[in-house]
This record gives structure tokens, C-alpha cells and sequence, in this order.
């Protein structure tokens, strides 16, 4: 193999390298900086102020409670959705009529952004008009304003949040039951397992690894891209009970030109997306069955 083989593969990748240094490492690299800064409104001056951004971070009770509100909108919207998407698939890889079009139609909602996902939302849980809640009221009686009313709101935002990512959970679980063999279905049938434990005890570890996967893209998903979803629908509110570390960050960046505490919190979440990502490889691949 010539040397200009050999070249060819790292002169193709150049432009590749390019995006990802100008628009990650180098963005990235700057947060980190201008962490240890802090801004005059106009930025036109910075001062060096080492850790005091971090400092009074730690110091102030409303990050506490973002990052609280972080943890429990995630957990709960991660868990619930592959949970529901788990169930879902069941029923879409059986073979009966009109499953296509059950499909095609539940895959929707993964073709559009978070922020029209909160616009939809927002219109479907208005008090007036809003027909999901003319439905809760009819069923349960639940007459409330969804959008600014606790606990309410922070029920509404995980709505929509579940409901924008239960269509990529599914396209993988469906996929992963469809690989399953039948035979080992046919089997365990005929030694006797119900539904339930078709379900739970073997369908389940077999999809173990896709499981793996979904929880870090989900997590992932619920700590930065669900920004769309809560700006439309409530803004952080009501007294920030919606307001979770990324939406707290915008925040203090956009609305308070506070930059030198965004990056901050930008360099905060990154190191907490590290830590949770290295306990969960840590202490859940273990429990991985790959075939």
C-alpha cells in the first residue's frame, strides 16, 4: 500500500475534524474559560475571578432546587418512557391488521422539535379549549390551569416530554423483539411460561442491551434537548418549579447576562453527565446480556 493510500483515509476526515473543533472542543474550551470570568453587561470587559462563579453556585438555593428538578424530571421521564415504549412494542410486532398503521402513526411525534412538541402541548392543556383537559376533567374531575399551577405543571412538561421520546424507544424495542428468535418463545410456552413471564423474564434480559443504550440517549435527551419543551409551556414556572439545570443556565445567560455563571453551570453539568454516565457503565453493563 502506497503512502498516498494510506493518507487518503485522514485527508477525507479533515473536513469532519473542522466541525468538531469549531463547533464542539473549541465552544467547550471557551465555556471552561470564561467559567473563571466574570462579564461587564455589554462584554465589552472580563475579570478574572477564579472560583467565585462556582462559589456562588453552591452558595445559592435556587440552583439546588434546578438541580433537584433535574434529577427527578429525568429519572421519571427516562424510567416511565422506556417502561410505556416497552409495553407499546408489544403490541406493534404483532401480526395483525392495520399494525403498520398504528406505526406509522405513533412515530410522529419523534419527526418534530421539542419546541413545537411544547406548542402542542400547550394548546392541548389550555383551560379553555384544551382537550386533554376537558378529557381530565370529565374523568377525574381535574379542572386546573396545567401550566401554571403546581404540581401541575411539572406533570405537563413530563407529558410532553414523554410523549416526544416514546417513538425513538420504540422503533428500538420493536426492532429487538423482532430479532428475538420464536423458537425460544415456542419453548418457553411450552415449558409453561405465561404472558407475564414471556415478557419480564425473557424478552426483557434479551433486550437488556437496548435497554443499555436507550437510558444514556433518554438522560441525554431530558437534560439538554427538553430546553424547547419547557420554555414553551411554562418558562421554568410557576416559582421555578419547572426550571431545571439547562433552563436555569439559559436563564442566567440570555436574561441576566450573567455569562460567567452559565459557563459555569455548563462545566457543573458536564462533569454530572460524566459521573452518571460512568456508575451506570460501571454498575448496570454487568447486568448486560449481549448474545
Amino acid at each position: 500500500m502506497s503512502w498516498k493510500s494510506k493518507l487518503t483515509p485522514y485527508l477525507l476526515l479533515i473536513p469532519t475534524f473542522i466541525v468538531i473543533i469549531l463547533f464542539i472542543y473549541w465552544p467547550a474550551a471557551y465555556s471552561f474559560k470564561l467559567s473563571f470570568f466574570q462579564e461587564s453587561f455589554f462584554g465589552n470587559k472580563s475579570i478574572f475571578v477564579g472560583l467565585d462563579n462556582y462559589t456562588q453556585l453552591f452558595q445559592d438555593p435556587t440552583y439546588y432546587k434546578a438541580l433537584l428538578t433535574s434529577f427527578i424530571y429525568s429519572f421519571s421521564t427516562v424510567f416511565l418512557t422506556m417502561f410505556i415504549a416497552f409495553l407499546i412494542s408489544q403490541l406493534l410486532v404483532q401480526n395483525v391488521p392495520g399494525t403498520r398503521f398504528f406505526r406509522l402513526f405513533i412515530f410522529a411525534p419523534y419527526a418534530i422539535s421539542p419546541a413545537i412538541a411544547g406548542i402542542l402541548w400547550s394548546f392541548l392543556l389550555t383551560p379553555t379549549v384544551g382537550y386533554l383537559n376537558y378529557v381530565f376533567m370529565k374523568l377525574f374531575g381535574i379542572d386546573t390551569d396545567w401550566l401554571t399551577t403546581t404540581p401541575y405543571a411539572f406533570i405537563a412538561v413530563m407529558l410532553a416530554t414523554i410523549w416526544k421520546m416514546l417513538p425513538f424507544d420504540l422503533i428500538f424495542y420493536i426492532a429487538g423483539l423482532q430479532s428475538i428468535p420464536d423458537s425460544l418463545l415456542e419453548s418457553s410456552m411450552i415449558d409453561g411460561a405465561n404472558l407475564w413471564q414471556r415478557m419480564w423474564k425473557i424478552k426483557f434480559p434479551l433486550l437488556s442491551p437496548i435497554s443499555f443504550y436507550l437510558f444514556i440517549m433518554n438522560f441525554t435527551t431530558t437534560m439538554f434537548t427538553s430546553f424547547g419543551i419547557i420554555d414553551i409551556m411554562t418558562k421554568g414556572g410557576p416559582s421555578g418549579t419547572t426550571t431545571t439545570l439547562i433552563y436555569k443556565l439559559y436563564l442566567d445567560a440570555f436574561t441576566y447576562s450573567n455569562n460567567g455563571s452559565a459557563a459555569a453551570q455548563s462545566v457543573i453539568m458536564f462533569a454530572i453527565m460524566g459521573v452518571i454516565t460512568i456508575i451506570y457503565f460501571k454498575g448496570v453493563e454487568k447486568s448486560v446480556h449481549y448474545q
